[in-house]
């Protein structure tokens, strides 16, 4: 009779029982993450100026609050305090109340896509036959008019961050050659960057030095995340780091649009990641002058310093381990020999002639 086959073993079943869930779990969560924001983008409190008379800017402002949230209005004097707040980076652009009407100031270096925003907003409010001028006060390279390639560098950056901080948990190095791996890493990371975007395709025209330093920092925090989360938890610590890194960093960035037209609360999240941080520092540093910079720069500084902690703290940890794991040795009392001890212990030390085992003693 022919026999069955022996069922798999539990363990190989429930291995194949999540694959079979985590896979749709984990496709289902990476398209929540990048549709839901492209699905719902809109502007959400959208800092803008208006500037100019009371008398001539309050209706203006009127105007723009009667979007309800979608815009936190500024007001300013004149339109030099609204071309100071702009290049600031206070405000994405700002209305100038003018005799001969509306004037519209932007910055497309700042977002493409909200200063098209608001060139349909400003010319929806004017008569058709009188359309607001417009004068962009930070434009976008010429290389890269609607920041595309600026937008496509993010997912690249995230990767390297990822497979930067995998390499290391993977290779083992320890705390010290962890840190100078990551650190070396990310440094030639940020060179080659800089080459690319600043020297060669020019989407980037900003200090060469000032974004080399940027992506750095970039890839520094994130490697440092991903490291630093295989060092804590072993390889669910890998899954961790690179889902904040690349399927929730990337998506939540703002950097294709701005982090104010992505639903809420995935702008926030998005610059306290250091995909969105990163791409928001080197807008800064390549367009503004390094102009508010300093919030994203101690971001990605905090996730830097968190990730080598945690891998520090990981390599110590081992060692706590077996050092209570080994076992003290237990003090041990001798007891001293009996008379029937020392005479066993005397006839087996007592030597016997060869071949005769039975000897007489000597009389």
């Amino acid at each position: 009779m022919r026999e069955n086959a022996m069922p798999p073993p539990p363990s190989s079943t429930r291995r194949a029982v999540a694959v079979v869930v985590m896979v749709p779990v984990l496709v289902a969560f990476a398209l929540w993450a990048f549709a839901w924001p492209a699905a719902r983008t809109a502007p959400r409190d959208l800092p803008v100026g208006v500037a100019g008379p009371a008398e001539a800017a309050a209706p203006v402002q009127q105007q723009l609050e009667q979007h309800g949230d979608a815009f936190d209005v500024h007001r300013f004097a004149d339109e030099a305090a609204a071309r100071r707040a702009i290049v600031h980076r206070d405000v994405y652009g700002a209305v100038v109340t003018t005799p001969r009407g509306p004037r519209l100031l932007t910055a497309s270096a700042a977002s493409p896509a909200v200063a098209q925003l608001l060139r349909d907003a400003v010319a929806s409010q004017t008569p058709p036959n009188a359309p607001p001028q417009v004068e962009d006060v930070v434009p976008a390279p010429a290389s890269d008019p609607r920041g595309s390639a600026l937008s496509a560098s993010v997912l690249p950056l995230a990767l390297a961050a990822v497979a930067t901080g995998l390499l290391v948990a993977m290779g083992r190095l320890g705390a010290r050659r962890s840190v100078a791996a990551l650190f070396a890493a990310s440094a030639l990371i940020g060179a080659v960057s800089a080459a690319m975007t600043s020297s060669w395709l020019e989407i980037l025209p900003g200090n060469w030095w000032a974004v080399a330093g940027s992506v750095s920092l970039t890839v520094l925090a994130g490697a440092a995340l991903v490291a630093g989360c295989a060092a804590l938890l072993g390889h669910p610590g890998l899954g961790l780091g690179a889902v904040l890194v690349v399927l929730l960093g990337n998506p939540f960035s703002g950097v294709p649009s701005a982090p104010e037209l992505l639903p809420r609360p995935a702008g926030l999240i998005g610059q306290l990641l250091p995909p969105g941080a990163g791409g928001s520092l080197l807008r800064s540093v390549s367009f503004f002058d390094g102009n508010a910079a300093l919030g994203p720069s101690l971001v990605l500084t905090a996730w830097s310093v968190l990730g080598l902690a945690a891998i520090v703290l990981g390599a110590l940890r081992p060692h706590a381990r077996r050092a209570a794991a080994t076992p003290a040795p237990t003090p041990t009392t001798r007891t001293p020999p009996t008379r029937a001890t020392q005479v066993a212990t005397a006839d087996q030390q007592t030597p016997t002639a060869p071949g005769n085992p039975h000897t007489q003693p000597v009389g």
